[in-house]
């Protein structure tokens, strides 16, 4: 079928209609005309490849990725970055008047990061090559929405220390040094792109677990932290102190194997400053899937107090390192729970001055949001990391009362259609 993209869509897709179906589409520009094969077929729409492109775009790029379009990591090598952010900018806001019924008039702060060599955090599946695994072991990316490996020789969104660790890693996997058992190897980069935290994660715990970790650390010698995981056994080795350090804005924190911090090396600083540290002084503020304590630490420069509440026993732990007796002036402490956002909620009787969220994929239950009402905040400031849940929320927000003030949209993500937003609330007079 031949189609012309009306638009690009989040999820990574442009989005067209032939024959009074809609048509989606990857790897294509608005105004493009295509010629595209279905892969999908409902009733009321049509997932579809292209097969031509019969006008491109004059706005098109050369990938700079040979996997692109086969791997399933980025999405929009084909668009220069600054249309990239121009794009992204359309979706987010055509994604809250279509899903929240939100017209925010106002500009959107774009933050732009360097295309390439941004991500301090990868995932590489590692599978058999050939068939009965007659070539050997293979690392890279799951294809386009599927299982299958692709195996990459390149990956041009990772840190130049990621980028060594993959090509190191792959050449040890054709050399017959990664066992049979291994799934899947997860390394994170620390500051400065200079350590290592790794996570290797099995399918059978290897037999010879401390052969395999020398033979790791020969192969990498940048590691800091090596943690062996056998989640069919819920088995896990250690080899080295468990956590990396990382830093942001001016702070130090320490990140461990099972907990999260932004991927992106060089907007992480920025968004802790926009969030918190050019927050107005106060009394209590709380700081809502805090994490490791990126927005924990800078808001107790401004705030007599800080709860920061987080669920994750992992990154709990790694909270309570990295708040534990910082004081920023005299007096200035965080409080640390470990405890679901909801549940402390509902238990809580103050009223904060400020509240920070930054609630995973799902966004908000409706117990959170009920809580949040309740308190009634003065401020609200929502991190999100899915535009779609965000749009949802904030029109549930705008119901117990708050407006928006401020909408910020952080490229953590280049190449992908993925994108972080930072919404500053205030309540009504």
């Amino acid at each position: 079928m031949e189609i012309t993209i009306e638009k690009l869509i989040y999820g990574g897709e442009g989005l067209a209609h032939h024959d009074g179906s809609t048509v989606f589409v990857p790897f294509v520009l608005p105004a493009e005309r295509v010629a595209a094969a279905p892969v999908e077929q409902k009733k009321k729409f049509i997932r579809a490849r292209v097969e031509r492109l019969l006008e491109p775009s004059p706005d098109r790029a050369s990938a700079r990725c040979p996997h692109f379009g086969i791997c399933g990591g980025c999405d929009y090598q084909h668009i220069p970055y600054e249309s990239q952010l121009k794009y992204k900018t359309e979706i987010l806001r055509e994604t809250l008047r279509r899903i929240g019924r939100i017209e925010w008039p106002g500009d959107i702060t774009t933050h732009a990061s360097p295309p390439w060599a941004y991500r301090n955090r990868a995932q590489w599946k590692v599978r058999p090559l050939g068939e009965d695994g007659a070539g050997g072991m293979g690392i890279g990316y799951f294809r386009a929405n599927s299982t299958a490996l692709c195996a990459v020789e390149d990956c041009a969104i990772l840190s130049p220390l990621l980028l060594k660790t993959l090509l190191a890693l792959r050449a040890g996997a054709a050399a017959g040094m990664l066992p049979r058992e291994l799934r899947e190897i997860e390394a994170f980069a620390g500051a400065n792109d200079s350590k290592l935290l790794v996570t290797a994660t099995f399918a059978g715990f290897p037999a010879r677990a401390q052969e395999l970790v020398e033979k790791l650390r020969g192969i990498l010698p940048e590691i800091e932290s090596l943690l062996f995981h056998d989640p069919t056994r819920e088995r896990m080795e250690l080899d080295g102190p468990g956590y990396i350090e990382c830093e942001a804005a001016g702070s130090t924190y320490r990140v461990g194997h099972f907990s999260f911090f932004q991927v992106n090396r060089f907007l992480a600083g920025e968004l802790a400053r926009v969030v918190a540290v050019d927050e107005a002084d106060g009394r209590l503020a709380l700081d809502l899937f805090a994490g490791v304590g990126l927005f924990s630490v800078p808001l107790a420069k401004h705030f007599a107090r800080v709860i920061a509440v987080e669920s994750n026993p992992a990154a709990a732990r790694d909270l309570e390192a990295n708040t534990s007796g910082r004081i920023a002036r005299s007096g200035r402490v965080i409080e640390v729970r470990s405890a679901d956002v909801e549940e402390f909620l509902a238990k809580l009787k103050e009223r904060p001055e400020l509240v920070v969220l930054d609630p995973p994929r799902a966004g908000l239950t409706p117990g959170t949001i009920k809580h949040l009402a309740r308190m009634a905040p003065a401020r609200i400031t929502y991190v999100s990391c899915d535009p779609p849940t965000l749009a949802r929320d904030l029109a549930a927000l705008a119901k117990a009362g708050c407006d928006i003030s401020c909408v910020h949209l952080f490229d953590l993500f280049p190449q992908t259609f993925h994108m972080e937003t930072v919404v500053s609330l205030r309540r009504r007079p």
